[in-house]
């Protein structure tokens, strides 16, 4: 008989009354600990039911400042998913970002249960795990790195501590949720991420949950800039990105951390704001202003005077990607058009050509600059189909260090590409140089760049002679060069 019974025929008891049965670890009843705010959380999730009975959210997304019960409102999840019983097991999985948090985390479980002696006849407590003594489940706490590979496990509840330091989906992938499980549930918690830009969970979950388009997804934030709840729309931004500040007993805590901590680590942590990698080179805002959402492809359109640029690949394992753009009428560089090679690396750079050969003809482009990099390896296969090839003169970083005055003085129009967007937020300075991090790719930006070069350069000279002037002869990607009778 668990603590807590519940069968197809009775629903699981409310939350908040599981909750009162218990004392925080002080010895204090747990409810005094649980301000009105979280105890809606707990309600929402675990006991709202929609028309057909089911439960009505299995994602919860929670985000607020750093020392605002997060780990603990997910540890107090865990089990009470654990005691109440499910018809498929009660296994749950808490992911944490490293194991020093995964030890945090089961180090506080152990000592709620050490604190509730009712608990005592019902679970097991293990160096790694936590049974029920029935063997109809368990608590069991991974690092991050170690759920990667956990593929096709079911489960009661999944929760993951601290999304922020994911960069890829590989690990919410592995630990999808079993379709067969009606009580199957995720609850995610963090603060603010690094990492933010597109193909980033914490960043993919937080667009898909401000578009509301997901009716089962339970999203709480608290931000200096944004916020979910109401009750906290017009406090101060400490305030609202902290709803448990009243709880710390220190009204001197986020004055003391501003001190201490960098500027971008503080609004990071303790203002739930964004931040970006060490030696990010972008600044996140222009980047995003700068893309035209909703439009991922710009037709040609007669009598518009087309540029292009393409960063080449040896096929084994860069992309191979083209980039097409022209200046409107008020001076902006605007991208009209990203292809890459179709097939997934290995591929053959020949055939990337002959696709990019028709892209270039679509637009009316009969010259394309290439990157400094592989400018002359791929000069004759596109002369082989009557394109000219120059190569560029500037290094990628000497484009991306163009790029950004571009941005940020608003004359740059982008396309919404999400692996544009990712690898402009990813660049970082490296080595003195403006690079993609070790693992990553920079293909898409690079093309991004040394289109807003051409365009920038071609924008000095008065378009009624751009077709005269390239007949004449070009300074690479540096512009018409005008003859000195010009």
């Amino acid at each position: 008989m668990p603590l807590i019974p519940s069968t197809a025929a009775t629903m699981p008891p409310p939350i908040l009354s599981f909750f009162s049965r218990l004392a925080w670890i002080n010895g204090s009843p747990l409810l005094s600990h649980i301000e009105l705010y979280r105890r809606r959380l707990f309600e929402q999730f675990f006991d709202e039911r929609d028309e057909r009975g089911r439960l009505r959210h299995n994602l919860g997304l929670f985000g607020r400042g750093k020392k605002n019960w997060k780990t603990a409102d997910l540890v107090l999840a865990s089990l009470f998913a654990l005691i109440t019983d499910s018809e498929g097991g009660n296994q749950v999985y808490l992911v944490a970002n490293d194991e020093g948090q995964a030890a945090d985390d089961l180090t506080l479980a152990k000592k709620i249960i050490k604190a509730n002696p009712l608990f005592e006849e019902w679970l097991r407590v293990k160096k790694t795990t936590i049974e029920r003594r029935d063997g109809q489940g368990f608590l069991e706490v991974l690092p991050a790195q170690d759920a990667i590979g956990s593929h096709g496990k079911t489960y009661r509840l999944l929760g993951v501590d601290e999304i922020h330091g994911y960069r890829s989906w590989d690990l919410l992938e592995a630990l999808a949720p079993d379709p067969t499980r009606p009580d199957c549930q995720q609850w995610i918690t963090s603060y603010a991420s690094v990492f933010h830009r597109p193909g980033a969970p914490l960043f993919d979950l937080l667009r898909q949950a401000k578009t509301e388009t997901d009716s089962r997804l339970l999203f709480s934030w608290y931000g200096a800039d944004f916020t979910t709840d109401p009750a906290f729309a017009d406090v101060s931004p400490e305030r609202r990105a902290n709803p448990s500040m009243d709880s710390w007993g220190d009204p001197d805590y986020l004055a003391q951390q501003q001190r201490q901590l960098p500027a971008h680590k503080y609004r990071r942590l303790h203002l739930n704001l964004p931040g970006l990698p060490e030696g990010s080179a972008f600044q996140p805002e222009p980047v995003m202003e700068a893309i035209e959402r909703g439009m991922a492809v710009r037709p040609p359109v007669p009598g518009i005077a087309y540029v292009a640029f393409v960063d080449m690949s040896g096929g084994s394992n860069d992309d191979a990607v083209l980039g097409i753009g022209h200046c409107n009428a008020d001076g902006l560089a605007v991208l009209d058009r990203l292809v890459d090679q179709g097939q997934r690396p290995p591929f053959d750079p020949r055939a990337a050509v002959e696709r990019f050969v028709i892209v270039l003809r679509e637009y009316g482009v009969s010259t394309v600059v290439s990157d400094a990099y592989a400018g002359e390896a791929f000069k004759a296969e596109f002369l082989r189909h009557r394109i000219e090839c120059r190569k560029s003169a500037r290094t990628k970083s000497q484009l991306y260090a163009a790029l950004e005055p571009a941005l940020n003085g608003h004359r740059v129009v982008l396309l919404d590409v999400p692996k544009l967007e990712q690898q402009l937020l990813g660049l970082i300075w490296r080595g003195g140089k403006i690079d993609h991090p070790h693992g990553e790719h920079d293909d898409y930006a690079n093309v991004c760049a040394g289109l807003a070069q051409v365009l920038a350069k071609r924008q000095a000279v008065d378009p009624q002679f751009i077709s005269w002037c390239l007949a004449a002869g070009a300074d690479e990607e540096l512009g018409p060069r005008m003859p000195d009778s010009f």
